[in-house]
């Protein structure tokens, strides 16, 4: 059974764009892990650990960083989440860790408050500006890279390339680069080349633009806020793991709280209406 404690308007928070197979999979992972620990009733905290569970894998307590592999996560982790925080546009941070899971050594956890079928071009700057948040953090801090940002590079570069073939957001116009046709046989779905070599060097170089754009903002950000990068990191250090209330506090970000009118208030608002 469900536990009274249970926020469900944060749980449908967590996982925006889920089905009802990976929401069954959530619920389920929960009630295996509240009866290994011994409990009666599925609480909130099951609920998070197996959402984070379903979405990025197991918790991986095996894989033990060095002292340095921690400091570079950190900062790597903190470049991420405070370039997210510093752009309006982008989704809000949920939470921050530095424990492995899946093949993850560390990760920052943003999703949206509501779902969204659709973007804009500045969400999707700002998603790159975030990709390349713990690249230039690990750049700023030890002033070298590592591979851990390997995948992240990987994801910009990959965005940027759909923003100009796919979704015409690029100087080049609105036009889509690269046929799609689907395999009868095999039901796949391949993109075949329809530009000229020198479209294809138009379409680099065009890429390489929003990236470097992208790295270029984030940079700005974390250099305006060094001070802010090493308190996160610090932070995480300690903790391992930040939750988004934390977070918000450590950046000072102020909470706007939802005043609700008073029954009379809400009763001569009703009268108005109906005099209307």
């Amino acid at each position: 059974p469900l536990a009274l404690n249970c926020n469900l308007r944060e749980v449908a928070e967590r996982t925006p764009g889920f089905s009802g197979a990976d929401l069954a999979n959530v619920v389920n992972e929960a009630a295996i892990l509240a009866a290994r620990r011994g409990k009666t009733q599925v609480f909130q905290e099951e609920f998070l650990e197996s959402i984070e569970k379903v979405l990025l894998g197991p918790e991986r307590k095996s894989h033990i960083l060095s002292k340095k592999e921690k400091e570079i996560a950190a900062f790597h982790e903190a470049g991420h989440a405070l370039v997210s925080s510093s752009l309006p546009e982008a989704e809000p941070v949920r939470k921050i860790s530095i424990v492995a899971r899946g093949l993850a050594a560390g990760y920052t956890l943003k999703m949206p408050t509501e779902e969204r079928k659709i973007k804009t071009k500045s969400e999707f700057l700002a998603e790159l500006a975030t990709l390349l948040g713990g690249y230039c953090a690990e750049r700023l801090k030890f002033g070298e890279i590592t591979t851990g940002a390997s995948n992240d590079l990987e994801r910009a570069s990959q965005l940027a390339r759909k923003l100009v073939k796919e979704y015409g957001m690029s100087s080049l116009g609105p036009i889509a680069f690269g046929e799609k046709e689907e395999s009868i046989f095999l039901g796949k779905e391949e993109i075949y080349r329809n530009y000229s070599e020198k479209i294809a060097a138009k379409i680099d170089k065009e890429v390489e633009k929003f990236v470097k754009d992208a790295e270029t903002r984030a940079k700005k950000i974390l250099t305006k806020k060094k001070g802010l990068l090493e308190k996160i990191a610090r932070t995480l250090i300690e903790k391992e793991t930040i939750e988004k209330e934390e977070f918000e506090k450590l950046i000072g970000l102020k909470k706007i709280e939802k005043v609700e009118p008073s029954p009379r208030k809400l009763e001569s608002i009703k009268v108005k209406i109906r005099k209307l």
